[in-house]
């Protein structure tokens, strides 16, 4: 292959997607280590960093759980997996790299804090990974919303500095990746004298940027930087008020709205019939806040500064189900930490839910479940199947 093709140069040529391509993307997340025999059928977090229903997550790395999980969510047709990134968990670029080299066709969608590599550094990184995995490779960037968790890396700047870092350190990053000519670049937080790689992403023009965040800040940084916007799971009027938003600032920012996509993050909790899965639902609460009883301030958030968890809350108060199955309880119970919305059905009912979001502009779904590795494997039998035929329906009535 010449090093036009490889590195997404020349002109009528096919360049691998991330994304698969059939018009929607099912993105699930992997773990390091086996949860706890207290842990199981009831945990919250995979990657550490948060809390973690019955015990601590144990020290270490897993290699053996690591490609079980991977090849689990290939096998079960998930499009990529997320591997998770706080200040004390492992580097989720290893990850990716380790279980990439023993699996197929799976993506990897690599959760990535600005401010403690350098973006020059990074943007190699993610070049280097997207060559030797044939394009399967996506970064996540979390600028992060808790100044302990900040400070436990050495970095000191409030939240609004954080994110006018991150806007830089992005762009220096699509530089890095599309310039074929050395750049100087001098601003704010980096300064840098003939920046060039000679890495270039396998996907054209680069590997793809998702972006998660609430504040303006982290809205109007995404608008100019992201090719994906990720947003937790609220309810449907909030989400096409929220994708309207951001549209509009794309445009603003002088961008096509159509070029930016949309993914939702959801837990679902299924069952065989709505009664058993509501029952299940209670039953993973129950557990839940046996866990975090005295470890959490009601109705305030783990990650004090995260603007994305205030708002999951504020629904919490305002109802525990939302538009007939969004269930808001473990986000309330958890502190909203992370991904902690739910929806409870049938895997019908459920994929239903997750196409009304389709249907609103989302054509990415992260979902996981509270025994993560046997939730995976349950989604790719009865609920994966049930979303991509409704977006094929949806594909073909279109035509």
């Amino acid at each position: 292959m010449s090093d036009a093709n490889c590195n997404g140069t020349g002109a009528q040529r096919m360049f691998p997607s991330v994304y698969g391509d059939d018009g929607v993307t099912i993105i699930g997340m992997i773990g390091v280590v086996r949860e706890s025999a207290t842990n199981r059928g009831a945990t919250l977090s995979l990657f550490g960093g948060g809390i973690n229903p019955g015990a601590e997550v144990p020290s270490g790395v897993d290699p053996d759980y690591i490609l079980d999980f991977a090849r689990t969510h290939e096998e079960a047709g998930f499009d990529m997996v997320l591997t998770g990134y706080s200040s004390s968990t492992p580097d989720g670029f290893e990850v990716a790299g380790y279980a990439a080299a023993h699996t197929e066709r799976l993506g990897y969608l690599i959760a990535h804090r600005p401010g403690f590599v350098a973006p020059t550094l990074a943007a190699r990184k993610a070049a280097t990974l997207d060559q030797l995995t044939n394009g399967r490779i996506a970064l996540h960037i979390i600028t992060g919303g808790n100044d302990v968790e900040q400070r436990q890396d050495g970095d000191w700047l409030d939240h609004d500095s954080r994110y006018r870092r991150t806007d830089e350190y992005l762009a220096v990053m699509r530089r890095i990746w599309t310039e074929t000519e050395p750049f100087d670049h001098d601003s704010e937080f980096y300064h840098l004298q003939a920046a060039y790689s000679q890495a270039r992403c396998r996907q054209y023009p680069h590997v793809p940027l998702f972006f998660g965040g609430a504040s303006d800040a982290a809205l109007d940084t995404a608008s100019r930087r992201a090719d994906l916007f990720a947003l937790w799971g609220e309810p449907r009027a909030s989400i096409a008020e929220r994708i309207a938003d951001v549209r509009q600032r794309v445009a603003v920012a002088g961008r096509d709205p159509a070029d930016m996509r949309f993914s939702l993050s959801a837990r679902p909790i299924l069952a065989d019939t709505e009664e058993k899965a509501w029952q299940r639902a209670e039953e993973i609460l129950a557990r839940v806040q046996q866990a975090t009883a005295g470890r959490i301030t009601p109705g305030v958030p783990t990650r004090p500064q995260s603007e994305g968890a205030w708002r999951l809350l504020r629904f919490a108060a305002e109802g525990n189900v939302h538009d007939e199955r969004l269930w808001m309880p473990i986000a309330a119970a958890s502190g909203a930490s992370g991904s902690t919305t739910c929806l409870v059905g049938t895997p019908q009912q459920v994929a239903d839910a997750l196409l009304a979001y389709y249907d609103l502009g989302c054509s990415a779904f992260i979902i996981r479940g509270f025994d993560p590795l046997a939730d995976a494997a349950d989604y790719g039998r009865e609920l994966i199947p049930r979303v991509r035929e409704g977006v094929a329906q949806r594909t073909k009535a279109a035509v």
